[in-house]
C-alpha cells in the first residue's frame, strides 16, 4: 500500500538548490527566437534581463514525466490534485547581470500553498521563492505565483475581460507554433498545451495553442528595450490576466508612467488585456 502524501501545508519551506552555466548559444538562441539579427555574444558580456527563466529547469526522466508534459507532481512542487496549471506571474528584483560564461546557482523555497474556491470551481495557489547567485553574489530574486485549476467544462466561456489602455509604443506578435516550440525547447519545457493541438483543444479544452506566461513577459521586457536601447531594470513584474492562443496575433504594449516607472502590458485580438506588467528603471 503506498503511503498518502502529506497535506500541501507541509510542503511549505521546502527547498531545492540547481545549477547551471550561462551559455553563448542560449544567449544567440533566445535573441533568434527574439526575431533580433544573429548575435555572437563574447564571454563576460551581459545576458538579458529573463535570461534565468532559461537555466535550471526540471530534468525529469521520460519515465517520470506526467500526462501533461510537465514532472509528475509530488517532488519539489506540492501534488496539487488540479489538472491545470498555469505560470501566474512572478515579481522579480535585479541586483546585477548575468554574464555569459557565468556559473549560477538557484535556490528555490516553496512560501505559500493556498487553495480557494472561485467562480469556475477549486483553485490553488502556490508561490516559489527564487535566488539567483553568480560570482559576484546574489543576481536576482523572484516570487513565482503557479495556480492549479479545475478542467474545463465543454463550452466553458473565456474569463471576462477588459479593454487595454492606449499605448505609447507597441509591437504586433505572431505566436505561431514554431515560436512556442522554440521557446518551449529554449526552456525544456514540455508542457503540451504549448505544442500538442489535440491534448490543447480535446484534453485541457481550449481553442489554440497557449502563449507561454513567461514568453509573453520576455515580449514586453524586449519591446522596452527595442523603444529604449541600453535600459536596465531595477524590477520587473507581471500578472497574467487571460490566456492567449497561437489563433491570433497579440499586441505587447507599453507607456511610460514617469519616475523610471513604465506600464506594460499584451492585448488580444479584440482588444482585451492579457498580461499587465510594471517595469522599473534602474
Amino acid at each position: 500500500m503506498s503511503t498518502p502524501a502529506p497535506p500541501l501545508a507541509d510542503w511549505v519551506g521546502r527547498t531545492e538548490s540547481r545549477s547551471d552555466l550561462v551559455t553563448a548559444h542560449a544567449v544567440a538562441a533566445l535573441a533568434a527566437t527574439l526575431d533580433h539579427d544573429p548575435v555572437d555574444p563574447p564571454l563576460g558580456s551581459e545576458a538579458p534581463p529573463l535570461m534565468h527563466w532559461l537555466l535550471f529547469p526540471p530534468l525529469a526522466r521520460a519515465s517520470e514525466v506526467g500526462p501533461d508534459g510537465h514532472p509528475r507532481r509530488g517532488g519539489f512542487l506540492p501534488p496539487v490534485p488540479l489538472p491545470r496549471r498555469m505560470w501566474a506571474g512572478s515579481r522579480i528584483e535585479f541586483h546585477h547581470p548575468l554574464r555569459v560564461g557565468d556559473e549560477a546557482s538557484r535556490t528555490s523555497r516553496i512560501a505559500a500553498v493556498e487553495s480557494k474556491q472561485g467562480r469556475g470551481g477549486a483553485l490553488a495557489f502556490v508561490t516559489v521563492q527564487h535566488e539567483v547567485h553568480d560570482a559576484r553574489g546574489l543576481s536576482l530574486s523572484e516570487h513565482q505565483d503557479i495556480v492549479y485549476r479545475e478542467a474545463a467544462a465543454p463550452g466553458s466561456p473565456p474569463p471576462s475581460g477588459m479593454p487595454a489602455p492606449a499605448a505609447q509604443f507597441e509591437r504586433e506578435v505572431d505566436p505561431d507554433p514554431v515560436l512556442l516550440f522554440r521557446y518551449s525547447a529554449l526552456t525544456f519545457n514540455g508542457h503540451r498545451i504549448h505544442y500538442d493541438r489535440s491534448y490543447v483543444t480535446e484534453v485541457e479544452g481550449y481553442p489554440g495553442l497557449v502563449v507561454h506566461g513567461p514568453l509573453i513577459a520576455t515580449l514586453l521586457v524586449d519591446l522596452l528595450q527595442r523603444e529604449r536601447p541600453g535600459l536596465r531594470l531595477r524590477r520587473f513584474a507581471f500578472r497574467a490576466i487571460r490566456p492567449l492562443f497561437d489563433i491570433h496575433r497579440f499586441a505587447v504594449c507599453g507607456r511610460s508612467d514617469g519616475g523610471g516607472r513604465i506600464a506594460l502590458w499584451a492585448s488580444d485580438h479584440e482588444g482585451q488585456l492579457a498580461m499587465q506588467a510594471e517595469a522599473i528603471e534602474a
